[in-house]
């Protein structure tokens, strides 16, 4: 899932990786963490100018006057000035950093991560690294000097978001799972992602789907944003994925469908139909499957539209995994990978 939801894991680089068994998520973003930052060292670590201010033998840059007379004062030999120098201590090395210390310090990543780790971390030694519960994300930009990062930083992201912290000493200690939410989002675009490289006939999106309105006046309605939305000839199909530990609802020992789910995908295949009335369009609720008794499979008609409720099966060899996605287009589209 995360060599397809971050696109740039698909590199040669990270094969062997796809061949290895782990038996924990922290062994695999180690693994990841580590091959990732080796090629980067190949390719040469980023470094950026920053402004620096220090007491120098010889004049550089612009010279702080008042610093100088009081180094003059003291009888110190230094002249100070204030002047950009190029370096590798900046945020996007700062947050390697920072995740690779705490994968290394993780009593969960095996000795072999941790000392391919250690040997990289040496290249680092300049950089300062970044309180990992407060990385300014939001000031992150990337240019085509460093746009090699980008994946290396999505990883660290997806790592220190699913971090805890325990209660006893303030450590950072790495969660043993990935909490809902984040895994939530990661099938989201695992699922997108996957129709986008393996189904290049298809149009694949996730779009917005305007409301179907008699008026025009769309004040305070909310944003309906599909999951992925595929499109082909003159069908279209969106999917709304889930990944829930529950994939029904229960009342009264009854299991039922997500009431708000339903209503979701329901909604959006009518105002979709409304906007494209050509085209037949259907909707589908693709649970990740679970090992709960009762799992939906599931195909309704609904004024006019068919919606599918199904489950995706994430406990298998991808090769099967891969073939639930395909067998998906293969029904709706008629299309064989």
């Amino acid at each position: 899932m995360l060599s397809y939801a971050f696109q740039t894991l698909k590199q040669s680089t990270f094969d062997n990786i796809s061949v290895e068994e782990f038996d924990n998520v922290q062994n695999l973003f180690a693994a990841i963490l580590s091959k990732g930052i080796s090629q980067q060292l190949k390719q040469g670590i980023y470094r950026e100018y920053r402004n620096t201010q220090a007491d120098i033998n010889t004049v550089r840059g612009k010279i702080n006057m008042p610093e100088t007379i009081k180094n003059r004062a003291a009888r110190r030999q230094a002249i100070n000035c204030s002047f950009d120098e190029l370096t590798e201590n900046n945020l996007l090395n700062d947050i390697l950093k920072t995740t690779a210390t705490l994968l290394i310090k993780s009593k969960e990543v095996d000795d072999e991560y941790k000392d391919l780790l250690k040997k990289e971390m040496l290249y680092f030694s300049n950089v300062d690294g970044v309180d990992a519960a407060y990385v300014p994300w939001n000031t992150i930009r990337f240019s085509r000097n460093n746009q090699t990062y980008r994946m290396l930083i999505s990883i660290c992201k997806f790592i220190l978001d699913g971090m805890l912290l325990t209660e006893s000493s303030g450590d950072y200690k790495l969660a043993s799972f990935i909490d809902e939410q984040h895994m939530h989002r990661l099938y989201e675009k695992f699922i997108l992602e996957y129709y986008i490289k393996e189904f290049p006939q298809l149009n694949v999106s996730s779009s917005q789907i305007p409301w179907a309105l008699d008026d025009g006046v769309s004040f305070l309605l909310p944003v309906m944003q599909s999951d992925v939305m595929l499109t082909y000839k003159d069908r279209v199909l969106i999917i709304d994925a889930k990944c829930y530990s529950h994939t029904t609802q229960t009342q009264y020992g009854v299991h039922t469908l997500h009431s708000n789910n339903l209503y979701q995908i329901f909604t959006y295949v009518k105002n979709k139909q409304s906007q494209d009335s050509g085209k037949t369009v259907s909707g589908m609720l693709l649970y990740a499957r679970t090992d709960e008794e009762i799992q939906p499979d599931n195909t309704y008609m609904m004024s006019g539209n068919r919606i599918d409720v199904k489950t995706l099966d994430l406990n298998k060899d991808f090769t099967l995994i891969a073939k639930q996605l395909n067998d998906i287009v293969a029904e709706f589209f008629g299309i064989k990978n």
